[in-house]
């Protein structure tokens, strides 16, 4: 049975509070674990949340601020330690190779898997699976960033009343799917486009292009709201989003759910990220991450 969900580990920006841990997220996707920016703290926030190691199957860096990176010296150890019997990817800005060597052998343990480091240095592809092709786009931020996203080959989803027209049942539906035709009727004539889910992770940013870029038409979109609306100018200088900024992508990309994160300390009310959400015209499914939230990714349309 296929599940795509979102776990979160952590939701805090910049320094971990009582409540929110530093930043980490892992996307499940069928059968595989996307771990997005494993800040400081995620091993842990793993083992409450009921991931393990063996659930990974790639580790995607948005950007080489701690908040985002410094879980990684933990959890590669972790991978190791478990001694995870498949192929690992690791995705990160090629201008922070140092850091990531930093990180991944930041003090001395036994390696017993090999991690694949797959950097990013431009926007595009990043790698093709049977179940969804991975891409990239650069963000605007004091460092190097990029966002990723998701994308589901499209499908075909068969009508049953146009089978029934044409007298097509049982086992002859599963080979015009595999053959395309059947006595002279074509998949075309029983069947539909169904569009593949898409989902994209957006993290420390202004608006840019990248940004609407990896939102457009996204079943989940899941982005940093560093800043409340009335600070909209220290969000700017500090290359960030505020909840109305970010929801306005997500209204204006077609965006069905919408899941703000990374939250400034200074803010107490996290019902005031949606109130200014909804105010900036989103109207389609919203939630306020908190830490060791799991969010199932909208089922297809």
């Amino acid at each position: 049975m296929s599940v795509r969900e979102l776990v979160v580990l952590g939701t805090a920006s910049q320094v971990p509070t009582r409540h929110r841990n530093h930043n980490g997220y892992l996307l499940r996707w069928d059968g595989e674990g996307i771990l997005f920016d494993p800040g400081e703290g995620t091993q842990r926030q793993m083992l409450r949340a009921g991931v393990a190691a063996h659930d990974l199957n790639r580790i995607c860096v948005t950007h080489f601020h701690g908040d985002h990176s410094l879980g990684l010296a933990g959890v590669i150890q972790r991978i190791n330690l478990d001694r995870v019997p498949h192929a690992i990817t690791a995705h990160y800005p090629r201008s922070g190779q140092r850091f990531f060597d930093r990180l991944r052998y930041a003090t001395a343990y036994r390696e017993t898997v090999g991690i694949t480091e797959a950097p990013v240095d431009a926007d595009g592809p990043l790698a093709r699976t049977g179940g969804y092709t991975l891409e990239a786009r650069k963000l605007s931020h004091p460092v190097e960033s990029y966002g990723y996203r998701i994308v589901e080959p499209d499908g075909r989803r068969m009508l049953p009343e146009r089978l029934a027209a044409h007298g097509i049942k049982g086992p002859d539906v599963g080979r015009m799917q595999r053959e395309g035709s059947l006595g002279g009727v074509s998949l075309d004539d029983v069947s539909e486009t169904r569009r593949g889910q898409r989902f994209a992770f957006v993290m420390d940013t202004r608006l840019c292009d990248g940004v609407y870029a990896l939102a457009e038409g996204c079943d989940m979109l899941v982005i940093e709201s560093t800043f409340l609306d009335d600070d909209e100018q220290l969000a700017v200088e500090h290359g960030h989003l505020t909840a109305g900024q970010a929801a306005r992508a997500a209204r204006e990309s077609g965006v069905r759910h919408l899941v703000l994160t990374h939250f400034s300390q200074r803010y107490t009310d996290p019902d005031e990220f949606e109130r200014q959400a909804r105010a900036a015209g989103y109207d389609g499914e919203l939630t306020v991450a908190h830490d060791l939230l799991r969010v199932p990714v909208p089922k297809r349309r």
